[in-house]
C-alpha cells in the first residue's frame, strides 16, 4: 500500500526549482537568468523553513543524515540489502543539502558579481563558474542515483516526487 511521503509543497519546490536550475545552467545568462536564480534561492530558503514546519516527510527530523544513518546506510548498500526510507534516505538527504547551498552561493555569486564594489574583479564571476560546474556535477549524481536505486530498491522514486506517495516498507514486491 502506498503511503502519502512528499506534500505538494516539497514536489512544488523540488520541480520547480529543478526547472530553473536546468534553465540556468543551459539557457542564456540574461535578466531572467538573474531573476531565476534568486527565485530558486528563494524558493530554497522556503524549503529550509518547511524541513522546521513542515509535514513530517519533509522535516529534518525525519532525514537529517547524522553519521550513525550515514554509516548504517552505507553498510546496507554495501551489503546489497539497502534499508528502505520513506522520506529521504542519509546520502540522498546529504545531497539535497548539498543542492541546495550550492543554490545559495550561486545567487549570492550572482549578485556579488553585479555590486559597483566588485566591478572588475574577476573572482566573483569565477566562483559563481565553479559553482555552476559544482552544480551541474551533483545534479547528474542526484539524477543517476535516483535512477538507480529506484530500480535496485524497486521504490520509483522520481514517480514518488512526481505523485507523492512512496511504497511501504512492509510491503516486499
Amino acid at each position: 500500500m502506498p503511503v502519502k511521503t512528499w506534500d505538494i509543497g516539497v514536489r512544488f519546490t523540488h520541480w520547480t526549482v529543478a526547472g530553473i536550475v536546468v534553465w540556468n545552467l543551459f539557457g542564456p545568462t540574461d535578466q531572467a537568468h538573474r531573476v531565476l536564480g534568486y527565485i530558486a534561492a528563494g524558493l530554497v530558503a522556503c524549503r529550509f523553513v518547511w524541513g522546521f514546519l513542515g509535514t513530517p516527510y519533509a522535516r529534518f527530523s525525519a532525514w537529517w543524515p547524522t553519521p550513525a544513518h550515514l554509516k548504517d546506510y552505507v553498510r546496507s548498500l554495501a551489503a546489497g540489502k539497502p534499508l528502505h526510507h520513506l522520506s529521504h534516505n542519509p546520502l540522498g538527504g546529504l545531497m539535497a543539502i548539498a543542492l541546495w547551498l550550492l543554490i545559495l552561493a550561486l545567487a549570492l555569486s550572482g549578485w556579488l558579481m553585479r555590486l559597483d564594489a566588485f566591478w572588475g574583479e574577476d573572482w566573483p564571476h569565477d566562483l559563481h563558474t565553479v559553482l555552476s560546474i559544482a552544480l551541474e556535477v551533483c545534479v547528474c549524481v542526484h539524477i543517476l542515483a535516483a535512477i538507480i536505486m529506484s530500480i535496485w530498491t524497486r521504490d520509483n522514486l522520481i514517480g514518488s516526487m512526481l505523485t507523492g506517495f512512496k511504497r511501504d516498507p512492509a510491503d516486499k514486491r
